[in-house]
């Protein structure tokens, strides 16, 4: 009697897995890099769970990954020998796709197949990588059991939409993952992944970095040893007799790229190994590594992505730096060595005196990890201040919106994030701008720093508010950022010039006449009462030149910018008039 049980895939892995089984790939070959490398997060996974129960790896301490090709039968499988998953971690890992985004990631992949695009570079970025193997297999078979566990489970799938389950017999903890590989199509690189060298060499370009060795039972012809040796008439040994031996290499060097002298470490290792912990195939824009050595000690290697991920401002992303000591995994996503503002960053960061048993509780309060905390951000926007304006136009362009939530919520580098800032003026001529700059190209009689925010940059550079600034020649900086209006809240004043709002206050560019003020009283008064339940208040304006009129805040009034925001939101706020400005000066009101 079996116990096999069948399940439907969720709708948006049957989506997924049509695509990949129906489109054509041209780089098949980064299934294995995404299979190796879920094998090598199952094993640190258990290695750090053994910090706290040793018990759990029982006699079987030696982790390794091993390929197993089978060129008979057409089928390569990698196997690892770590953490493993239970019936229902299988069902939650490999029937659904945990990872938010999916729809994103369905439709990069359409998009790109309609214009006979690559795919591979999608794969992993979307956090999908374990459904790679269908580019390469028509059949999928999975048996694992985990640690500390009685039971082995076996999923198995040809991606037509469902899968099955069932309890099966399997010697020692980990996973197995076997690939039937399918006949190449039309147009596929004619390439065999049950060949040696070609194993050899994909391991090579994307997983040599691997922290465990990935192994593969390999047959060599030796020389015969004397003893066993065939002789002449003269009773010699023939030369020249072999026989075949089945040996088990080590495919990859293992060598932790982070403790490597920077000076020795490749571009190209740089890339793959940004790949490998990123699955973002994109190269990265630079990274920084570093060494610390004194009171505490430590190493990192950091990245800047060139992209921006899908997920970058949803609630459940993840951070990118995983954390080690002495090369023992602790965490990834560690939440706890960059402040969000810098949660773009990927890498590594290895510090010898953590404490193995940390827990995200005691890790939050672990005066080595603040003081670590507080050194890399340090030198990352150190980093990001000493980049070319080529590259930094470029970050800024994918991470800038991130940056600037630091103004406002990291009190301590305030100074040095504002030095980062970049924004459109109305007359920087569409060019990216810091604050730096805009103070020295500054007016000898201008005292303050003008700026307006929106959602619009055009609109910014033409509104209404902005007419006399531009008439006296003064730069106004033009904020379509959202987040803009937080940064403002937060940055009052920068290089001893204070920030000031176009659309609210009194500008202090030219005084109003009195006398001719006064003529006008009336019909103040007039449009005050007509509009009584609109605005607030009618008064001669100082921002206008070719516009009659136009509405304006208070200093301290909240922007129409920021309420339109808040609005938006769902907040429901207190009514909030304006100040209707007219402009005396106008041919309508002469």
């Amino acid at each position: 009697m079996t116990n096999r049980e069948t399940f439907q895939f969720k709708t948006e892995v049957k989506q997924l897995l049509d695509l990949i089984v129906n489109s054509l790939y041209s780089n098949r070959e980064i299934f294995l890099r995404e299979l190796i490398s879920n094998a090598s997060d199952a094993i640190d996974k258990l290695r750090f769970k053994a910090q706290t129960n040793p018990e759990i790896l029982g006699d079987d301490t030696e982790f390794k990954i091993k390929i197993i090709p089978d060129k008979k039968n057409r089928t390569i499988e990698v196997a690892d020998n770590g953490i493993g998953m239970t019936k229902d971690e299988v069902i939650e890992n490999l029937g659904t796709i945990a990872q938010s985004g999916t729809a994103a990631f369905i439709e990069a992949m359409e998009q790109a197949d309609k214009e006979k695009g690559e795919l591979p570079e999608l794969i992993g970025q979307f956090g999908v990588g374990f459904y790679s193997a269908f580019i390469a297999a028509d059949r999928v078979t999975v048996i694992t059991k985990a640690a500390g566990s009685d039971q082995a489970v076996k999923w198995e799938s040809s991606g037509d939409g469902s899968y099955t389950i069932e309890d099966v017999h399997k010697e020692g903890r980990g996973t197995r993952v076997i690939l039937h590989l399918r006949e190449n199509r039309e147009g596929e690189d004619e390439e065999d992944f049950t060949d040696e060298f070609t194993i050899r060499r994909i391991v090579k370009k994307h997983s040599d970095f691997v922290a465990y060795p990935i192994v593969m039972d390999v047959e060599r012809d030796e020389p015969v040893p004397e003893s066993e040796a065939i002789l002449d008439k003269d009773g010699k040994p023939v030369e020249g007799q072999t026989r075949k031996v089945v040996k088990e290499e080590t495919l990859n060097s293992m060598k932790a790229i982070w403790l490597k002298n920077k000076d020795e470490v490749t571009e190209e290792e740089h890339n793959e190994f940004y790949r490998h912990l990123s699955h973002d195939w994109n190269p990265p824009l630079s990274h920084l590594h570093m060494k610390l050595e004194g009171v505490i000690e430590y190493v990192a290697l950091l990245y800047i992505p060139s992209k921006a991920p899908f997920d970058l401002f949803r609630p459940e992303r993840r951070h990118g730096i995983s954390l080690y000591c002495k090369r023992v995994f602790i965490m990834d996503d560690c939440q706890e060595l960059f402040p969000e503002y810098l949660r773009f960053v990927r890498g590594v960061v290895d510090a010898p005196d953590l404490n193995l048993n940390v827990s995200r509780e005691i890790l939050q309060q672990d005066a080595v990890v603040r003081n670590i905390r507080k050194n890399l951000v340090k030198r990352v926007l150190s980093h990001l201040a000493g980049l070319d304006a080529e590259k930094y136009e470029t970050f800024w362009n994918e991470f800038g919106a991130i940056l600037k939530e630091g103004v406002y919520t990291d009190i301590e580098n305030r100074e040095k994030l504002a030095d980062l800032l970049r924004y459109r003026s109305t007359g920087s001529e569409g060019r990216l701008i810091s604050l730096k700059d805009y103070v020295a190209g500054m007016k000898p009689d201008q005292e303050t720093i003008y700026y307006i925010t929106g959602d619009d940059i055009t609109s910014l550079a033409n509104h209404p508010h902005l007419e006399r600034l531009k008439e006296k020649g003064y730069d106004v900086l033009l904020m379509a950022d959202p987040v803009d209006e937080w940064v403002v809240q937060a940055l009052t004043e920068y290089d001893g010039k204070k920030l000031k709002s176009a659309e609210k206050g009194d500008l202090e560019l030219d005084k109003v006449d009195e006398k001719k003020k006064g003529e006008y009283e009336k019909l103040f008064l007039h449009i005050k009462s007509v509009l009584d339940d609109h605005i607030k208040e009618v008064r001669p304006s100082t921002r206008l030149k070719d516009s009659v009129a136009c509405l304006s805040g208070d200093q301290y009034d909240m922007s129409a910018y920021m309420e339109k925001i808040l609005k938006a939101s769902g907040h429901k706020l207190p009514e909030n008039k304006r100040i209707l400005e007219v402009n005396l000066e106008h041919p309508y009101m002469i």
